[in-house]
């Protein structure tokens, strides 16, 4: 049996294409990667070397993972989000491109407005950690009720060396002291519908319900932050909000009806209501 890089990464990319994989010969690549230690770039320079024994049984391994459904980010104990390696557990969400979208946005009011930011339900610490890898003089704090996702953030921030961000554990603004305002507030709660099929398909059935599902056709959680937020957010502050795609105008009427004012949605780069974000005002 041809044990080459191209032939090994020619049959995991059919199997993995049979097995309903949406990117089959990047999976495949990425853990041929993981296992030989080495870049994408080695595979095409060499695509007729051939793996060891040893080299092959651990790919096996872990292409069964795949086949089986296991998104690689658990596979492998790592993603990329803003240019930052994180760390990954099935504790937590996997990053995804499209939450670059409110790190931006996010960004985009921090600039002009002077002040401490806070990351509610930060997961790996992804948003938090790229706002505070981006704004070096500014405190970041992010907040998660999951102990586990808590201490995952933080030996993120370790390993990133970024020291300009905290994290506590509790739910929602519950481990925020009072008297401290922020200047922008963001959020990636959950927002799935507990009836959405979407939930039995995908890398998404491996990832923690908690952090996917939300009462109230997926808005009860941020109906909560909505109206717990004026308190801790500074005069002119901003709120930001990830959502569902279909989730636009009824974000937009919570933040209204909440008394935020210049209240709009902006698209993710499929061109997908995808962020909601207003000013507060009293």
């Amino acid at each position: 049996m041809d044990m080459s890089i191209e032939a090994v990464l020619k049959r995991a990319s059919l199997v993995l294409s049979e097995s309903g994989s949406e990117s089959p010969s990047l999976d495949a690549a990425v853990l041929l990667c993981h296992v030989l230690e080495k870049p994408r770039s080695y595979l095409l320079t060499w695509p007729e070397k051939a793996l060891t024994s040893n080299e092959a049984e651990q790919f096996e391994a872990l292409l069964n993972r795949r086949i089986a459904g296991e998104p690689v980010a658990y596979i492998l104990g790592e993603r990329e989000f803003w240019s930052l390696p994180l760390n990954v557990a099935p504790s937590t969400l996997i990053p995804r491109p499209d939450t670059e979208r409110l790190v931006e946005l996010a960004l985009d009011k921090a600039l002009v407005n002077d002040g401490d930011i806070l990351d509610l339900g930060t997961g790996t610490g992804a948003i938090a950690l790229a706002l505070a890898s981006e704004l070096k003089t500014r405190s970041v704090m992010g907040v998660d009720f999951q102990m586990e996702a808590v201490e995952l953030a933080r030996s993120n921030a370790t390993k990133l060396n970024i020291t300009n961000c905290q994290f506590a554990q509790g739910s929602w603004f519950e481990p925020v002291d009072l008297v401290h305002k922020f200047s922008v507030i963001v959020s990636n709660p959950p927002y799935i519908d507990e009836n959405d099929p979407h939930l039995s398909q995908g890398d998404v059935r491996f990832e923690p319900s908690t952090a996917l599902v939300a009462e109230n056709n997926g808005l009860a959680d941020i109906e909560t932050i909505t109206a717990q937020a004026p308190p801790h957010l500074l005069e002119g502050g901003w709120l930001l909000f990830e959502h569902g795609f279909e989730q636009g105008q009824a974000v937009r009427e919570i933040l209204a009806d909440n008394g935020f004012c210049h209240v709009a949605t902006k698209q993710d780069y499929a061109g997908n209501d995808r962020v909601t974000l207003g000013q507060w005002n009293p």
